[in-house]
């Protein structure tokens, strides 16, 4: 149960409009909603990112103790002046008809050449809610990483992937000390940190 009780019935929607419409799309919202202390607010105008679900998968080698990892050129971290090659799980947007089970499959072969049957449930959650309706559902999944490796990635879309194969515990340092600082990796890092130990049983 909601703290407050407010719910979507609660937002008025006065206005929309798409800004762009490219590899994003733009929309702007001019809203009104109810308040905490039963008021209603000013309108609001506020700009979002509007995106299809999205899914990301970590890699895993429970025997091993191994985890699969991709690492790609990102946008967001070239402009703050950081380093823009981020290591990452298998990550992807869904299409139009497709399960996020098909999407997870679909992505996995795509940038590291796997085919994987079993996919563990994780977590989901808003990748950014503040500028953004993208919703992300990350998996596990079990697979051989001695196997693994190359790069990979659908070139007609700009793909350049390489792929990596880590011990879990250095991938898990990275996250403590930041050189793993994109949120789907940190979640799952932290997922397997408390979990790899039964995926090794089963």
């Amino acid at each position: 149960m909601k703290l407050s009780g407010l719910d979507t019935n609660d937002v008025q929607v006065q206005e929309e409009s798409t800004i762009h419409s490219g590899f994003l799309k733009l929309r702007q919202y001019a809203i009104t909603h109810k308040l905490f202390n039963g008021g209603i607010s000013a309108v609001l105008r506020r700009e979002a990112i509007v995106r299809p679900p999205s899914v990301g998968i970590i890699l895993f080698d429970p025997s091993r103790q191994q985890v699969i990892m991709v690492e790609q050129f990102r946008m967001g971290p070239y402009l703050d002046n950081n380093d823009p090659w981020l290591l990452e799980v298998v990550a992807g947007i869904s299409e139009p008809g497709e399960t996020l089970d098909e999407v997870a499959r679909r992505e996995v072969e795509e940038e590291t050449g796997y085919q994987i049957e079993s996919l563990i449930p994780v977590a989901d959650f808003y990748v950014s809610p503040g500028a953004s309706n993208e919703k992300l559902k990350l998996f596990c999944g079990l697979v051989d990483a001695s196997k693994a490796g190359g790069i990979f990635g659908v070139s007609d879309e700009g793909e350049d992937i390489k792929v990596h194969v880590l011990p879990l515990s250095e991938a898990y340092d990275m996250v403590t000390d930041g050189r793993i600082n994109n949120a789907p990796a940190v979640i799952a890092l932290q997922w397997l940190k408390l979990h790899h130990h039964q995926l090794r049983h089963e």
